[in-house]
């Protein structure tokens, strides 16, 4: 009778959907997870945040990836690249006609066992959220590193960092934030919402008390930053910081030069912008609409104004103003007809409302 039964499951498997099918790493924690319960005599947590990496290599089936270099231009040829993202991507390039010409299928059936690797225990990550203010103008958001020169020391990232990876006991860290601001822009106001990410964290129980005192150590730590509502969050809260990320609005404070006499106006309008030349090295070229909201000028003398600007997120403020040779249009200068040029510029309002106040 199994093999009338063994037959009906294999039509019906060729059936499914292939997000129906098992991944390998699946059925082995799945056939593995009673054993070691039974062998440590302890219940198994399928939630738990204890994660257990077993890693295997298998030199009889090394090549069958190889194939795919063609199909896509983030695979080469060799095996560290073969990452299961990257296989993905590449195997939705390919047609079902092509891959049958290139890889045998089904597969010949291995004649040898894979190798099993270093075991590695770890705790599964935590995940701290905050505001963070920068009043210096020469502290990078993350460490600034050109052709392998670091050309500051410190950064708001590190600052942040130090005093979590110490108390969490965590042996490394992820940094993200709802934007980031150029060295020499200073963040005020309420501050710029970011995220850490603390990787394999050997403390995770900390009391409300305790997080509040890790805010404290951090800001006595340095007068170039200030961290506020400082809060432990999980990792699906942590997608609530870019959520709609560029229909948020940012506020500006900016010293501007320029060579003609100012008047105080206030515009909405849209504006075209290239990927900044001073960007290129960290960002495709594009051209990305953004939108003006609202922008006022206020007298300092013949050649100086203070500029208020509230503008989508994701507007380069020194390229509208400037024009970065004409890959911003229309720019300030632009418009005023003459050359014009940003002196000192201060993010006043990132207006993300994320993560959650917490009551001083």
């Amino acid at each position: 009778d199994a093999w009338p039964q063994l037959l009906c499951v294999r039509e019906k498997s060729m059936c499914v959907d292939k997000e129906d099918v098992v991944q390998v790493k699946d059925a082995f924690k799945w056939a593995i997870q009673a054993l070691v319960g039974r062998e440590l005599g302890a219940s198994m947590l399928f939630n738990s945040a204890f994660e257990v990496s077993i890693g295997f290599t298998h030199a009889e089936t090394d090549g069958d990836c190889h194939f795919l270099c063609v199909f896509s231009d983030s695979l080469h040829s060799l095996p560290s690249v073969f990452t299961r993202m990257a296989v993905v991507k590449a195997l939705e390039k390919i047609s079902d006609e092509e891959f049958l010409r290139q890889y045998p299928c089904p597969p010949a059936r291995p004649a040898t066992k894979c190798t099993p690797l270093e075991t590695t225990c770890l705790h599964s990550s935590v995940f701290i959220a905050g505001r963070y203010n920068k009043f210096s103008r020469e502290l990078p958001q993350t460490p600034w590193v050109i052709d392998g020169e670091r050309r500051m020391e410190g950064s708001v990232e590190e600052l942040i960092a130090a005093p979590l990876l110490s108390s969490f006991r965590a042996d490394a860290f992820n940094f993200s934030s709802s934007g980031r601001e150029d060295v020499d822009v200073r963040t005020l106001g309420n501050g710029r919402p970011f995220a850490m990410e603390l990787v394999n964290p050997h403390r995770v129980r900390h009391t409300k008390a305790e997080v509040r005192q890790l805010q404290e150590t951090i800001n006595a730590s340095s007068d170039k930053i200030r961290v506020r509502d400082l809060q432990i969050v999980t990792r699906e809260a942590m997608g609530r910081m870019k959520e709609g990320e560029e229909e948020k609005t940012k506020s500006y404070s900016a010293l501007i030069w320029t060579k003609k006499a100012i008047t105080k106006a206030d515009l909405d309008l849209k504006i075209d912008q290239k990927t900044p030349l001073r960007v290129l090295h960290r960002r495709p070229l594009a051209v990305r609409q953004r939108t003006i909201h609202s922008m006022s000028a206020s007298y300092l003398d013949t050649h100086h104004f203070t500029l208020l600007l509230r503008t989508q997120a994701g507007t380069y403020i020194k390229e509208f103003v400037h024009g970065d040779f004409g890959r911003t249009k229309p720019n300030l200068g632009g418009l005023m007809e003459t050359e014009a040029d940003i002196l000192e510029l201060d993010v006043e309002s990132v207006d993300v409302d994320w993560p959650p106040a917490v009551p001083e």
